[in-house]
């Protein structure tokens, strides 16, 4: 099995990316890994689907060295001409339309690609979630109405956060306290409206967000793993670019319950791999863009999320 990484730049690769926990876990149980950007695709005179990859075929000493060759372009690079036997994972934060494309393409040719490229750009819009009948979230509207959201408030009655119905990092969330503060509205629905596709999530602040948010690693319809994250002081957010601290979880029957609610959906829209964020009782955000979280889950709890991973694939490159 050869397993190609879709991502953004080799140079901005970390050893604590679940992409990178993932590559060395393929190379060391025996399979070819290739990292491609954006530039690197092409649709030969020959019509085939190409792409100039950095290829590794043999495991390096450990997950540093392996970053230092991608960061430096030292690894070998050698064209891939795409075939069935391919596992194309797409690892692009933001969302490169370009890539997109040549992912579908290659699913045309056989290639197993996750997470679905054809279906991506809704799974991974905060408005997927907050259509889906039966999965516990906080009540939640998506609009693009400041109106909307004024009244939203009034109805709750309670702290609401204001977030980009596209976006990571914590970047453009707000915290407001007061339905009737029309100011401190209008400033976080504006901050919100800048990333992304000017949509904003509307989002009941949930009390048990003292205790943390877990981030649930899900794959292909079940849990393998968490860990729990617990905000800086003086933030709300729970993002590790936000100076958030990782600790150890146990993941319960509620949050298996979670993931039975909303697995059916994720399987019928082409998600293989995905990130639950996960407060209280309740499923506050789905990440199927580039699910992280192995990491800080191995490191914490002991076991490797990345190796369940790669067997997966092995048992899906069997069964096809």
């Amino acid at each position: 099995m050869r397993v190609v990484f879709a991502i953004a730049r080799a140079a901005t690769l970390d050893v604590t990316h679940t992409t990178i926990h993932i590559a060395m876990a393929a190379l060391e149980r025996g399979h070819g890994v290739r990292f491609v950007e954006p530039c690197d695709f092409e649709v030969d005179l020959n019509r085939r689907l190409i792409a100039r990859a950095h290829a590794l075929d043999d495991p390096p000493a450990n997950r540093r060295e392996l970053v230092e060759l991608l960061n430096k372009r030292r690894a070998p690079r050698r064209y891939v001409e795409f075939c069935a036997d391919d596992t194309l994972l797409l690892r692009v934060n933001p969302l490169a339309p370009e890539i997109l494309a040549f992912a579908q393409l290659a699913r045309l040719l056989g290639v197993r690609v996750h997470n679905d490229p054809s279906t991506l750009t809704l799974t991974n819009h905060k408005s997927y979630l907050a259509s889906l009948p039966g999965v516990p979230i906080p009540p939640t509207m998506v609009t693009r109405s400041r109106a909307a959201v004024t009244n939203f408030m009034g109805q709750q009655r309670g702290k609401i956060v204001l977030k980009p119905a596209r976006a990571s990092g914590g970047r453009g969330v707000e915290l407001v306290h007061d339905p009737a503060d029309h100011q401190k509205i209008e400033r976080a629905f504006k901050r919100a409206q800048t990333w992304g596709d000017g949509y904003v999530v509307a989002q009941v602040y949930l009390p048990e967000a003292e205790q943390g948010e877990k981030r649930l690693l899900w794959l292909d319809g079940k849990l393998i793993g968490g860990y729990l994250r617990m905000r800086s002081e003086g933030d709300f957010r729970h993002n590790l670019v936000r100076g958030s601290k990782p600790k150890a979880c146990t993941i319960g029957e509620a949050d298996h319950s979670l993931a039975r609610s909303i697995s059916p959906y994720l399987i019928r829209d082409g998600v293989w791999l995905a990130g639950l964020d996960v407060i209280g009782n309740k499923l506050v955000e789905v990440n199927t863009l580039n699910p992280g979280g192995v990491h800080y889950g191995d490191a914490l709890n002991g076991f490797s999320m990345a190796q369940q991973i790669v067997a997966r694939m092995e048992a899906e490159a069997r069964r096809f």
